[in-house]
């Protein structure tokens, strides 16, 4: 038996009269003449809008009546598209607020929490797509948030002289760099873009409020101040790995009134994550004769060096030390080939070492940039031994596994500071 509930019971139709007496009215009035006719009009537009929809709505009963379900079915999936319709909504009502909230929340300033932070950092990707931040954006506000320690420092420019005199007299509240809740600070100062002439003060040993009271000099034409920056950096001591950056300050010298002497504190921002400078290569050559107890290092060329000098070239040499147990036993150096970054020596170098002594020495190559002034500055190193990781023991197995043969090899070099750490840390191991 077939329900239908959608249709609604027909009204029984009301017998018709089987007489009606005809009546006629003359109208009294003007007003009632016009008031008919509107009235029959309005009746007629309400009749046909009732008969349009009673006609839609039987037809859609009709077709509803052609679906072969049961009407508990029909009204069943009728319940379930609502629910998902209004689940839809909700989310989309949601989501919109939760937006707006973290938008807020993310445009707060120093004092303002980040509650990626609180929550340990769990959900990046939901976080990043919700509070519509860019990269930049989070990076600025980590860096509004890290504090990082502040610096004391002075300026002088001796006008007469063109020399500029810069202080570094103090540093407080350091972030701890190690372990043990110190760090072990030091500040390396320079006038970029020139990063050949630097200066480091001394190391201060687990402390965060260091006092270095050191000056340091510039000789520096004022017209050529302008297109330089002074920078700043902090750096952690670290005696076994590369030194760790704590934080810097950039000054642009044209934004700098030199007329008077300047002294004042600055807080010390993140410094640039630069990828590592490439140095150059430089290709040695070992040999080693046992019966004789000789070693041979031949330095063959260097290529792609660092550019040193302010022309864009390098006065390269190499130095060669021999090494034991951290104290140098010999040293030896090439000739210095002039305005170059490729420069080819094939100097051959030779020390006498018994067979037994071979697993202990280490041989350090330093490529130097030769100034008639100053200091001259490293440009890379490497080292080559039984102790030695990489191509450096790789290269050292090669000759002893091929006596008498020298072996050839180009080695990429590093920064002097990375490979003294190690050599250091080898050292302290023995």
């Amino acid at each position: 038996m077939k329900f239908n509930l959608f249709r609604r019971p027909q009204a029984m139709a009301a017998a018709e009269p089987t007489s009606a007496p005809t009546m006629t009215m003359a109208p009294t009035s003007a007003a009632m003449s016009t008031s008919a006719p509107e009235t029959s009009g309005s009746n007629n537009t309400e009749i046909s809008k009732n008969d349009m929809f009673e006609e839609i709505k039987s037809k859609f009963l009709n077709e509803i009546d052609k679906i072969p379900l049961p009407p508990w079915a029909l009204i069943a999936i009728a319940v379930v598209a609502a629910l998902l319709i209004l689940t839809c909504c909700f989310c989309i009502i949601k989501k919109c607020c939760c937006k707006k909230k973290k938008n807020k929340k993310g445009k707060k300033g120093k004092d303002g929490f980040n509650m990626k932070n609180m929550q340990g950092g769990e959900d990046d990707d939901d976080d990043e797509g919700e509070t519509g931040l860019t990269e930049e954006e989070k990076e600025e506000e980590e860096k509004e948030q890290e504090k990082l320690g502040k610096l004391q420092y002075s300026i002088d420019y001796d006008f007469e002289n063109t020399k500029l005199t810069v202080g570094i007299l103090q540093a407080a509240d350091l972030m701890s760099m190690d372990s043990g809740g110190t760090s072990d600070p030091y500040v390396k100062v320079l006038l970029f873009p020139d990063k050949k002439k630097k200066f480091d003060t001394k190391v201060h040993k687990k402390t965060l409020n260091p006092v270095f009271n050191e000056t340091f000099v510039f000789k520096v034409p004022y017209e050529e101040l302008g297109g330089k920056t002074l920078v700043m950096s902090v750096y952690d001591y670290d005696r076994f790995s590369k030194h760790d950056v704590i934080g810097e300050v950039k000054l642009p010298m044209n934004t700098i009134d030199l007329g008077r002497p300047i002294e004042e504190w600055r807080d010390l921002e993140s410094a640039d994550q630069e990828e590592p400078e490439k140095l150059g290569d430089i290709c040695i050559s070992l040999r080693y004769v046992p019966t004789a107890g000789k070693l041979t290092v031949c330095i063959l060329e260097a290529k792609n060096l660092k550019k040193m000098d302010a022309c864009g070239l390098s006065d390269p040499y190499v130095k060669i030390q021999l090494l034991q147990g951290g104290k140098r036993l010999k040293k030896k150096k090439t000739t210095v080939k002039k305005n170059t970054l490729n420069p080819y020596y094939n100097e051959s170098f030779s020390f006498e070492i018994p067979l037994e002594q071979m697993q202990k020495i280490l041989v350090a190559v330093t490529v130097f940039d030769y100034d008639k002034i100053g200091k001259n500055d490293a440009i890379g190193k490497i080292f080559v031994g039984s102790k030695a990781t990489g191509l450096g023991l790789k290269h050292w197995s090669d000759m002893l596994a091929n006596p008498r043969r020298p072996i050839a090899q180009w080695h990429p070099l590093q920064p002097e500071e990375e490979i003294d750490g190690q050599l250091a840390a080898l050292a302290a191991k023995k």
